[in-house]
């Protein structure tokens, strides 16, 4: 999907869907570009992991773990595979995916399209890369236990990641987000959590929320986060919502926008769930960075870490280079030595 490298021409004269595979052929070929970013400036600790930098790769791009590596040579931090379910499944009828060039943003509904567990596992055991990478879970849309599939999910990529993302907040996959439901959200989070100690890990397990939330969503979300004692919450998936203010004349499609039109809402709600949670849980905050500025306005806001996918369809692969070469002038010119110094001072 990226359109800003890679032949720019030739990538905008294709759908977006084979757009996106052709990139990660190019990709797995190895002929990627590299840009490892080194700075201590922006090495972080959250969860009791080392990140080299706070900017990630958000789930959806690499579903099936097969480029893995090579995002991470494009400087990334770390990188979300996924989303993942125990059986394969094809996912939402095409077309699925619409850029809305106008507003710097996507629609898709792509439907938890991947290959399985037991394929991605066995790419995830194959990898040659320490990077930092780690597993966006999914259920199965006909599944009959959604939160067993979770489960399946910790049990089967034990020792193969360095975290799990629990995404019940997907808008593709009728039902999952009832699962934000305070009742279901505990059944699902106990579970969960027994799992991943049983496998005698300590694998941080995240929590990846939805921003179309109502205030008693809010309440019951950040009570199960604090009760269980997450290592974290992404804040936010796609939404539904539509502002009037779009222009492309794919606004009107279903499915999840992501892209520009999100950073002010999932914004928003970062800077909501930190100040009610008071630092105590790391979050992560994803949705509409397109540059360092905007990088730094979610740090500012509470996060620890901070994710893209939609603005490389745009910017391209350069993008993550570029914003950590630009981030330590924000942090310099408010007084700031490290990105954790400034992780929630806008709250101040």
């Amino acid at each position: 999907m990226f359109l800003a490298d890679f032949g720019a021409k030739a990538m905008t004269a294709l759908d977006p869907e084979a757009a996106h595979r052709l990139t990660i052929r190019i990709l797995k070929s190895g002929k990627g570009p590299k840009a490892r970013v080194r700075s201590q400036q922006l090495a972080i600790r959250v969860a009791g992991i080392d990140f080299p930098n706070p900017l990630g790769l958000a789930a959806g791009f690499d579903k099936n773990a097969e480029a893995a590596d090579a995002m991470l040579d494009l400087g990334f931090g770390f990188v979300e595979v996924g989303a993942v379910t125990p059986r394969p499944q094809p996912g939402n009828p095409r077309p699925r995916i619409f850029r809305l060039r106008d507003d710097a943003a996507v629609i898709n509904r792509y439907g938890f399209n991947n290959d399985g567990l037991e394929k991605i596992a066995m790419r995830l055991a194959r990898r040659k890369n320490r990077g930092l990478v780690g597993a966006n879970l999914g259920a199965n849309k006909d599944s009959a236990d959604r939160a067993g599939d979770y489960v399946k999910g910790i049990a089967a990529l034990a020792s193969l990641v360095d975290f799990y993302t629990v995404n019940i907040s997907s808008p593709n996959t009728p039902g999952l987000r009832a699962l934000q439901d305070k009742t279901a959200l505990k059944d699902l989070m106990t579970r969960v959590i027994a799992e991943r100690d049983r496998a005698a890990s300590a694998t941080p397990v995240f929590l990846k929320i939805a921003p179309d939330l109502t205030d008693e969503d809010k309440t019951d979300i950040a009570d199960v986060v604090s009760e269980h004692r997450l290592d974290g919450l992404i804040i936010s998936n796609t939404t539904i919502a539509r502002g009037a203010a779009l222009r492309s004349h794919h606004a009107g499609e279903a499915g999840g926008l992501s892209g520009k039109p999100l950073f002010a809402p999932s914004t928003t709600l970062l800077r909501e769930f930190y100040a009610t949670l008071g630092g105590r849980t790391a979050l992560i905050g994803v949705g509409g960075v397109s540059c360092a500025r905007d990088a730094y306005e979610k740090i500012l806001a509470g996060a620890s870490l901070v994710q893209l996918y939609t603005a490389m369809v745009y910017e391209g692969p350069g993008l993550p280079a570029r914003i950590l070469k630009d981030l330590p002038g924000f942090l310099k010119a408010d007084g700031f030595q490290t990105i954790a110094d400034a992780v929630g001072a806008g709250h101040a």
